[in-house]
């Protein structure tokens, strides 16, 4: 349906959320927890990660690969805040998929 909205928390700022087009969080989020290796030994950096998923995200939703930058931090920052995907301290940081 269009118009459909997710609330997306921020691990960042506890208790601060934001609606956002669930087909996008949606594609974004399914591409990123499909790039994303499990476990903080197996980690990637966002830059790869973000290499890695922009070839399978819907042309029609981000075109050209258009703001998926901002989407994919966005998702992450909300996966994390939902205890499934973690970061390391290193830099680059890297970031991977729990359990």
């Amino acid at each position: 349906m269009a118009g459909d909205k997710v609330i997306v928390e921020n691990v960042n700022v506890p208790g601060q959320t934001s609606r956002l087009d669930k087909a996008k969080y949606d594609a974004m989020r399914d591409a990123l927890l499909n790039t994303l290796p499990v476990g903080r030994d197996n980690s990637m950096t966002v830059k790869g990660a973000l290499a890695t998923l922009r070839i399978m995200l819907p042309e029609d939703l981000f075109p050209g690969g258009k703001t998926s930058g901002w989407w994919q931090k966005t998702v992450q920052l909300d996966l994390e805040a939902k205890g499934l995907v973690g970061r390391t301290d290193d830099k680059p940081m890297r970031i991977f998929r729990i359990g």
